[in-house]
Parts: C-alpha cells; sequence; structure tokens
C-alpha cells in the first residue's frame, strides 16, 4: 500500500516520470529486476530511470536491500556484470510495526467456508438477509458474496437491519461491489455503529457536509478518497469548524494555487485554530489585521520609458495567518 505520507509530502513535488518509477518498485517490491526491466516496462531510458532512483534515493524514500553495494554500482547505465539482477526495496518496509497497524484494517475477515456459509442459511433472518441483498443489487451471489455477507452477519455481527440499510447506501452511491460495502462496514464497526440511526445520522453528515467540500474543490465526480476523508473528520470533529468557515478556506486553496489540494486547505484551517477562529466575522477580523502588516505597494517610474516597473508582492500567506495570531 502507498503510505499517505507519501502521497501528501513527496508526491506533489516530484516529476510525473519519477512517480511512475516509484510505483513500479513499489508494485514489484521483494522480486528481482534490472533497471533495463523498469525502463522497458514504462518506455523511458535507463538514464531516465536511473535519474529518478537517484532522485528517490536522494528524498530517503528508497534504499538499496544490500547496504554494503554503491548505489552507482547498483543503478549504473552500463552495469560490469550484465547477469546481476539490481533489486530494491520502499522504505514503506522500514516503517514501525505501530504504524504498519495504523495503515491495516483493524478487522481482518473471518474466512467461512461453504459449510459454513450452508449452516447459516439454516437463520431465515440471513437467508431473507441474501434475497433482499441480491434483489438490491440485482444479481445471484456468488460464493465469495455469500461468504462477505457471513461475515458482515456472523464475524461483526451486523443486525439484518443494518446490512440491509448498508447495501442500499451503497447501490444508491453506485457501489454495488461488495468489497467497497465490507469497507464500510469496517468503517461503522471501528467508530461503534451499531443502528441504522446511528448509520443514517454517519451518512446524512457525510452527504451533505462532506459532499459540499468536494463541489467547493470541484469534485463533483468522485467520492471523496480515504486521506480525504480524514482531512474533512479533522475540520470538522477535532476542529468543530462549521460548513462555511471550511468552505471559505476551500476558496481560498483555489484563489492561491489555482487547484485543490487537502493539505494546503489544511494549513489555513489549521491556522484559523489557532488563531481561535470560530466565525466568518473572526476571518475578516485576521484579514484586517494581516492588511495593516502587508508591506505597501510602491511604484518605480523609470524615464523614457512607457511601462511602469511594479514592486511585486511575494506574500506567504500561510506564514502570516500563523504569524498574527502569535502576535
Amino acid at each position: 500500500m502507498i503510505s499517505n505520507e507519501f502521497i501528501d509530502k513527496y508526491m506533489p513535488l516530484a516529476n510525473g516520470e519519477y512517480v511512475k518509477v516509484y510505483l513500479y518498485i513499489l508494485r514489484h517490491e521483494g522480486e528481482e529486476f534490472k533497471v533495463s526491466d523498469i525502463a522497458d516496462a514504462l518506455n523511458h531510458t535507463e538514464s531516465d530511470v536511473n535519474r529518478a532512483i537517484t532522485y528517490w534515493k536522494r528524498q530517503g524514500v528508497l534504499e538499496e536491500e544490500k547496504k554494503d553495494v554503491s548505489l552507482k554500482d547498483q543503478i549504473s547505465d552500463e552495469p560490469q556484470d550484465k547477469s546481476q539482477i539490481k533489486k530494491y526495496e520502499s522504505k514503506e518496509s522500514d516503517r514501525s510495526s505501530e504504524k504498519k497497524a495504523e495503515d491495516k484494517p483493524k478487522e481482518q475477515r473471518k474466512p467461512y467456508t461453504a459449510d459454513q456459509v450452508n449452516k447459516l442459511a439454516e437463520d431465515e433472518e440471513f437467508t431473507q438477509l441474501l434475497y433482499i441483498a441480491q434483489k438490491y443489487m440485482n444479481r445471484l451471489f456468488t460464493q465469495r458474496d455469500s461468504e462477505v455477507m457471513a461475515y458482515l452477519y456472523d464475524g461483526l455481527k451486523m443486525s439484518s437491519e443494518l446490512i440491509e440499510f448498508l447495501v442500499e447506501y451503497c447501490v444508491q452511491n453506485q457501489h454495488s461491489s461488495l468489497r467497497y460495502m465490507e469497507k464500510v462496514a469496517l468503517d461503522w464497526h471501528e467508530r461503534g455503529i451499531t443502528t441504522v440511526d446511528q448509520a443514517k445520522t454517519r451518512t446524512q453528515g457525510f452527504q451533505k457536509d462532506y459532499f459540499a467540500v468536494m463541489r467547493a474543490f470541484g469534485l463533483n465526480d468522485r467520492r471523496p478518497a480515504e486521506q480525504e476523508l480524514v482531512y474533512m473528520d479533522k475540520w470538522f470533529k477535532e476542529y468543530g469548524f462549521t460548513k462555511k468557515i471550511i468552505i471559505e478556506a476551500c476558496g481560498r486553496t483555489i484563489e492561491a494555487i489555482h487547484q485543490p489540494s487537502f493539505p494546503y486547505t489544511d494549513k489555513i484551517l489549521s491556522g484559523w485554530k489557532e488563531a481561535g477562529v470560530k466565525t466568518l466575522d473572526d476571518i475578516k477580523a485576521l484579514d484586517e489585521k494581516r492588511k495593516k502588516k502587508e508591506p505597501k505597494q510602491t511604484v518605480k517610474k523609470q524615464s523614457g520609458n512607457q511601462f511602469h516597473n511594479f514592486e511585486q508582492r511575494d506574500t506567504d500567506y500561510d506564514a502570516l495567518v500563523i504569524q498574527q495570531w502569535k502576535d
């Protein structure tokens, strides 16, 4: 799995071709391959691949598996031993066991055999649940589909009413994959959601507030990604900001960098949180305070030239937000 740290910290600053090389290496981590294999797979030259690997090595993202072999020897354009297989491993594998535990689902699906599923089928409530779910999804379940439903019903101890609502909710949002439903079910389970009313509160708030943020970013054609949900949970629940304040921060993000960016918006909202912002009026007060501290724009005239030379403002808005609350 690609870590959130790589997506948030390293990917935005990297050349797109470098990212492709990194993803190839991560995909084949633990396997043996040559630089030429990467070049052929990605339609790059070997020099391009070498530059990408050197870049990620310099960033501290990749390291050689064999510590006694220099990078130069490992990825030279013309290896001394052309039969030698080069092998790299991502530092993703060097994360602490605690970090790995955070990245992995807290619940692992209990495997169910066909006999166990058949035994559950003797439960009239479970049989009725399978029938309703197949109707919602407009298809007959495979053995694996039935195993997933058995896990939700018997493993997670979700009520048939809650599972039925889960299936209905996912299908209405164009997600008819049981794999997706399982992920949503695990999220609800981890959040202690055990009733339909609790699930409705979760989904209604999600749909109204979270999709409002997505619309503010111009991302109307998809659902939020997992890391985006983490950011929005933080803004709404940990920071306690209203939808209006968060949408204001989204608008300022687009105005500043001309593209949606959850990390950039998070910087703005973190600054507002530290400054004690509660309302839009508080933001206006911060803006007025910032304007008073900005250097005034000056104009220099140059004789014999029909143009004026203006001193350009180079204001780091995020830095000012953080600084003004300290003052």
